[in-house]
């Protein structure tokens, strides 16, 4: 058996029965495909007899390699559901994957931009762009993520049979799981700007953001623009498309919004993934307090 037979094999199963993201597939077939490199064992039976120590060797190459904790973390999750794939091929009885603990991963606190940011960022990427439908393209993604809060692949994901937007927005996130989420009538508007504005066929099958020349809009223009809007405004790096989602759910959640509600409207498949919010607003808070809370002098 070839390693590109075993790679294939994964890969398969990764896009197809896990439905992971193009993203993450590429990223777990990286992995396995070094692990063969490493050990030089291209058979199923073989790849199912690595074990933890296999793996420790392997993650103490990459770590040679100069990559950090998270990374590292996610380096075994990939290893580990690689070998534990490779033990169901062979017909393992018991095909988990060796039990290893990764290192500890400090969540980042999302940095949120303010409500009159992200309106002005959207706002700043429509008016620093000459042609026009690309202007109202841009701002209406933004819009997108600020007011609806959807990462920046979902919004690149829907279709133009999503027109026109009502009240009402059905989104598919990861893993395939849709969401309905409100639609704010300043999105909305912006939106049907963009549609009206666009000077390609916006057909129901197809992708909703066109590029300049008729394509699928890419997620490298989107950030790029939104990079130019941001140093016009004089705003720091870390105000990104994705920290427009970010904003949507730290407002949310400083407006009373419950965990609960927050998770649905954001897609997370855990509560857990949704609970680092209340450590963004607790961060918001304290420093509105550091700033205009009145104390005594003296």
């Amino acid at each position: 058996m070839s390693a590109s037979t075993i790679l294939n094999a994964w890969h398969d199963h990764l896009s197809q029965s896990r439905r992971r993201s193009p993203h993450t597939v590429r990223a777990y077939v990286a992995t396995a495909e070094r692990l063969i490199e490493a050990t030089g064992q291209t058979d199923w039976p073989a790849l199912a007899r690595i074990d933890a120590a296999a793996l420790r060797q392997q993650l103490a190459r990459r770590r040679a390699e100069g990559i950090g904790n998270a990374s590292t973390a996610r380096e075994l999750s990939a290893l580990k559901g690689f070998v534990a794939f490779a033990r169901a091929q062979a017909g393992m009885t018991d095909p988990t994957a060796p039990r290893m603990r990764g290192p500890r991963v400090k969540k980042g606190l999302p940095r949120p931009v303010t409500p009159d940011e992200a309106i002005n960022l959207a706002a700043g990427v429509e008016e620093n762009t000459a042609i026009e439908w690309i202007g109202a393209r841009d701002r209406a993604v933004l819009l997108l993520l600020y007011g609806a809060g959807l990462r920046i692949a979902e919004a690149l994901s829907l279709t133009g049979g999503a027109l026109p937007l009502g009240d009402v927005l059905t989104v598919t996130g990861k893993g395939g799981k849709q969401r309905a989420v409100p639609v704010l009538p300043l999105v909305a508007e912006a939106v049907a700007d963009y549609a009206a504005k666009c000077p390609w066929s916006l057909e129901r099958d197809k992708p909703l953001f066109l590029g300049a020349r008729g394509g699928p809009l890419s997620q490298g223009m989107v950030q790029k623009a939104m990079a130019g809007a941001r140093k016009a405004l004089g705003l720091p790096p870390t105000a990104t498309p994705h920290a427009l989602r970010h904003s949507f759910a730290t407002h949310l959640l400083s407006a009373g919004a419950d965990l609960r509600s927050l998770q649905e409207l954001l897609g997370h498949a855990s509560l857990g993934s949704t609970q680092i919010y209340t450590k963004v607003d607790a961060a918001v808070l304290l420093d509105v307090y550091r700033h205009a809370h009145p104390r005594e002098v003296g």
